[in-house]
Parts: structure tokens; sequence; C-alpha cells
């Protein structure tokens, strides 16, 4: 008899957590007969991907026929709370009664825990609860507080960093041997390999690019204010950042003011970003944090060259601590430049080097590794 895994993920906005949770379903339908998969639409936020969903077997469980998701706001630190506790209050009732009446092996909880982590604690159901916890936690003394409680009934939690694991395990919220480290199931090859060779439809010259949501989290003020350091030393190079996000407007003035507007190109999110990654001079990552960033996984996949910050905590892990690639100390701007220099006069056959170093690395992360070990941990 089929095992039967729901995935919980309220989302807001285009994130990568959305595709790890439709990633996931698939790879457990794909390489076994054992599981059938189905992901809770909450609010309505997995509405567009339906068809998708179909294609790949993955069902589809609507808590209701209202569809909150386009007129709940994303940006903006209060805004997105607010929008956060509206989903709460809307899907309580909802999720408790689709929970007690389809009572599903497991229940894999990625955004907005607290919900099922507070019906499962209650309620007790029969449901083995699996917290996947996709970025490093800011733990407050009330949330700390809240999890040591809310903790004691779940089946395991999975991090996607040994970083992430070991923070768990130093802050004592959790039995350490039922902390394990899976990675996301970022890389699908033949869709990679297709889709990077697509053409780019705009013109932007020679570009060194970055991608992701216009957030202070991502560091992109950094990134022009060293830009315009270069540029009169390339004055054939541009930049390119794909992504939207609430500071769009402030990346606009700051390019305003240096007066390189013409050079610097904001094109909003892309369905298609590999294309931009195998064509670019360079991919660069100068985020603030992340856990481990799809984004610098598909661009090494991709083979492009990449520069990143060693910001905790998804880089270091994966760079092993600057090991292998083009790594800079957080916020340095001096070392930054120094690598961008290095690598827009690299030999070729350093390049390719650092590349198979970096591609050997995403096995990781494809999802036939992400269902091997899923599996395994739903077997013990």
């Amino acid at each position: 008899m089929k095992k039967s895994i729901y995935y919980w993920s309220p989302f807001l906005s285009k994130i990568a957590t959305r595709d790890a949770v439709i990633n996931s379903a698939y790879s457990m339908n794909r390489y076994s007969e054992n599981y059938n998969c189905s992901i809770i639409n909450a609010i309505g936020e997995f509405n567009a991907y339906s068809k998708e969903l179909l294609e790949k077997k993955i069902n589809l469980i609507s808590l209701s026929n209202i569809s909150l998701y386009k007129y709940l706001p994303s940006k903006g630190f209060f805004k997105s709370r607010f929008s956060f506790i509206v989903i709460f209050i809307f899907s309580i009732a909802k999720l408790k009664k689709l929970l007690q009446r389809d009572n599903p092996d497991y229940l894999i909880i990625h955004l907005i825990t607290s919900l099922p982590l507070l019906l499962n604690f209650f309620f007790n159901l029969k449901t083995k609860v699996i917290l996947r916890i996709s970025g490093l936690p800011k733990l407050n003394f009330f949330r700390k507080f809240l999890w040591k409680i809310l903790l004691k009934k779940i089946y395991f939690i999975t991090c996607p960093t040994n970083q992430t694991r070991d923070f768990i395990i130093k802050e004592k919220l959790f039995n350490a041997n039922k902390v394990f480290v899976l990675q996301d199931p970022i890389i699908i090859v033949r869709k990679i390999c297709k889709l990077k060779r697509d053409a780019i439809n705009q013109d932007f010259g020679t570009y060194i690019f970055a991608a992701g949501r216009l957030t202070k989290q991502k560091n992109f003020g950094f990134l022009i204010d060293c830009f315009y350091k270069i540029s009169s030393k390339y004055k054939s190079l541009n930049l390119v950042i794909a992504g939207s996000g609430e500071e769009e407007n402030y990346l606009r003035s700051l390019a305003k003011k240096y007066d390189i507007e013409e050079r610097i190109f904001l094109i909003g999110y892309q369905e298609n970003i590999y294309k931009f990654f195998y064509n670019c001079q360079c991919f660069l990552m100068t985020s603030l944090w992340e856990d481990p960033g799809f984004v610098l996984i598909e661009a090494a996949f991709s083979r492009a060259n990449i520069i990143s910050s060693n910001c905790f905590n998804g880089p270091r892990d994966f760079f092993d601590n600057k090991r292998f690639g083009y790594v800079f100390d957080l916020n340095d701007k001096d070392q930054f430049l120094r690598l961008l220099d290095t690598v827009l006069n690299d030999t070729e056959l350093k390049n390719k080097k650092n590349k198979k170093i970096l591609v050997k690395r995403t096995r990781d992360y494809s999802m036939f590794r992400h269902f091997q070990k899923l599996n395994n941990l739903l077997s013990l």
C-alpha cells in the first residue's frame, strides 16, 4: 500500500521554496511507486501550477475555493507579517479538518510552520510531522521557547546545510539524533541543459550577472557600488540583475546617482534564468546570508564562473570554506574587486577547472539524490 506524503508550504511571492516543494514531491513520485504525494493549497498560491502538478502526478488539495493569494501583500516586513496572520487564521480550522480526515502518513512542513506544529501538539495527530528548515532560523526568546515545546512531538527535522544542522543541535531544541541534512532538489538535468541554450531577447552586450529577490538579504547595493568602481576600467561591461522586490527603486536611484543607469539592467523575475548563467562572464552572489542559495547551485551546474560572498551559511558549505571557487569575505569591496579582476582576466584552462569541480558538487542537489536521502529517512 502506498504511503501518503502531504506538503505544507504557503508562500506569498515567487520564491525558491516553492520549487523545492514541487521538486521534492515529484522526485518521490518519479523514483518510487511506494508514495502518493500531495501539496496543500492553502490560499490559492499553487493555482498557477495546477497544470504542472497534474503532469507530474502530484495531487493538489485546496483548503478552500476562495483564493486569497492575489490579494495579500507580500512586500515589506509589516505587510508580509499581516499576510502570514491572515493565512494562519484562514487555514487553521481547514487544515485541522483535512489532517484529521485524511490522516496522511507524513506531513512535511516548509513555511508558516507554527500552524501545523501547534495542531500537531494540541490535537495529537496520527500523522508524522517533519519540519523542513529552509534557512537559518532567527531565534528570539519567544520563538526558541515555543519551538522547545512544539518540537517535542514531531518526527524529525531536515536542514539544507551542515551549518544549519549544527546550529539546531547547538541550541538544544531537539534530539540531535533526529536532525538530518537533506539538500534541496534543485537540479533537473534535462530542463537546465535545454533552457540554458534559449536565446536572450535583449542585447546586454558583455555582462556580469546576479539574481534573486531585490531585498536587503541579497545585498545588491554593495554590488552596484562595486560595479561603479570598475565601470571605468571595463567600459564595455554591463551588469544584469534578475529579480523583483521592495529595493527596486533604491537600486535604480543608486545607479542613477553613479550615472551608470544605462549599464545596469534590472530585468525583473525571469522564468528561465539558466540562459543568463550560460551567457554571462560571471555570476555574482553578494548575499548577507543564504541556505544555500538556489541560484548558486543552478549557476554552478550551468557552468558559469562564480564569485560569492562567504556569508553564513550555504555558500560556506558549497565552497567547503573557500577550498573551491572564488569566494570573498562578506562586504569586503577590495577583495571582491580583486576576484572580479581575476575572473575577467583568468585563463580559460583555470576557469574550466573551477567549473568542473563545482559541477560535481551540485550532484548532492539532484532530484535523485534528494529522493534517495528522503526515502532512507522515511524508512528509519
